[in-house]
């Protein structure tokens, strides 16, 4: 496959786009809120005043831009989709000082964007005497960040996944591995059954879904009916009870009419903010989330180049897809269930008792010694693809 070199690219919102925040940031109606109504509701009145504050006065755009421009190298490529034409995709590309580091493919989720390998980068790509190297490839998916949007309908799990291998390939990792959490999960799980053995040699997930297992793996259906769950398997069972009845309203609306919430997303940038908002605090475990953190994670939706509604999209047309790849699954109560364990070929688990939804961004360190361990001496996938750590 020839495709053209990727080209260099830095972030550069037109001033007209800021111009615009400002003037809709001005003209905020907000909503009443009820007494002592906490995070009961969705985002709280007095946080998103705060922010919205922040964001009129103090907060600078050009400030964080510059800074996201100076630590990640980043670039862009044009890959043709089987059906779908030719994509401009952005992503990220750091290589290591070490020549024979491992090629990784890093793919994030909703409402995340390629700002979630940020920190994980330069604990991964770093020389050690101790672990592996890798050379880190983070995609912004199409539609997301500041790659183009597909235009027609249907392009889920299977194309997502081919855009990603091809990207790797185009840079010349002819066999990778890949991470990915949240819709990065369940792309990167599709590039292993797609693209595995010859070229995607392991994948490492930080949201695992699992299903019961079928009566076809009598060994797991036996231990799932018979053996009892243990007190943080049954805590974490309550957990998605929980999340099912109160927290998945966004997602029925994003699979079902991602249209009509797209409007208000998109014309709306203190909406935007809420929709968002709401999310970064419930799905971390009590992250000490900064404002600027948070005007920036957002300002990057807002600044997309297809713009936020693009972003629902993938709910929609997953939900429609026809997979053997990617099936119906429910989320485990822990890593160790046997229910995991029915996913796949699973060689490494590891659990921890602090972190959230996204793992890199809130936990880097922890995400990158998992990586190494998995993939390191000894590890479960040691030596997939041939690697070195900067002083072999």
């Amino acid at each position: 496959m020839s495709l053209p070199d990727p080209v260099p690219f830095k972030i550069a919102v037109p001033d007209e786009k800021i111009r615009l925040l400002h003037q809709k940031l001005n003209l905020v109606s907000f909503p009443d809120e009820l007494d002592d109504a906490g995070l009961k509701y969705g985002a709280p009145l007095a946080d998103i005043r705060r922010l919205v504050a922040r964001w009129k006065e103090g907060y600078d755009w050009r400030k964080n831009e510059t800074a996201l421009n100076s630590d990640l190298p980043q670039f862009t490529l044009n890959i043709s989709v089987d059906g779908f034409g030719t994509l401009n995709v952005h992503f990220v590309h750091q290589t290591s000082k070490v020549e024979n580091a491992i090629p990784l493919l890093f793919i994030h989720g909703w409402p995340g964007s390629f700002i979630e390998v940020q920190k994980l980068l330069p604990l991964l790509t770093k020389p050690s005497l101790e672990y592996l190297s890798f050379h880190v490839v983070a995609l912004s998916l199409p539609g997301y960040g500041f790659s183009q949007a597909p235009t027609k309908q249907g392009f889920a799990s299977a194309q997502y996944a081919e855009v990603g291998h091809k990207l790797m390939l185009a840079l010349g990792y002819n066999a990778y591995v890949t991470q990915g959490g949240d819709w990065g999960a369940r792309i990167t799980r599709t590039v292993a059954a797609k693209y595995g053995g010859s070229h995607a040699k392991a994948w490492h997930t930080n949201f695992p879904l699992g299903a019961k297992p079928p009566i076809s793996r009598p060994l797991l259906w036996l231990k799932d009916h018979l053996l009892p769950l243990d007190a943080a398997e049954k805590a974490g069972m309550q957990r998605s009870k929980l999340f099912d009845a109160t927290g998945r309203g966004y997602f029925h609306e994003q699979a079902t009419q991602p249209q009509t919430i797209g409007y208000s997303l998109a014309d709306s940038p203190v909406g935007l903010l809420a929709w968002i908002y709401e999310k970064l605090i419930n799905w971390t475990d009590e992250y000490p989330w900064g404002d600027d953190e948070v005007l920036t994670w957002v300002s990057i939706y807002l600044f997309s180049r297809a713009g936020p509604t693009a972003s629902l999209r993938i709910y929609y047309e997953t939900r429609q897809e026809d997979s053997t790849v990617a099936p119906k699954s429910k989320q485990p109560g822990s890593l160790l269930t046997v229910w995991t364990q029915a996913i796949g070929n699973l060689k490494f688990t590891s659990e921890h008792s602090h972190g959230g939804h996204f793992a890199a961004h809130e936990k880097p360190s922890e995400l990158a010694d998992d990586l190494r361990k998995f993939f390191g001496k000894g590890g479960a996938a040691a030596g997939v693809v041939p690697g070195k750590t900067g002083y072999d």
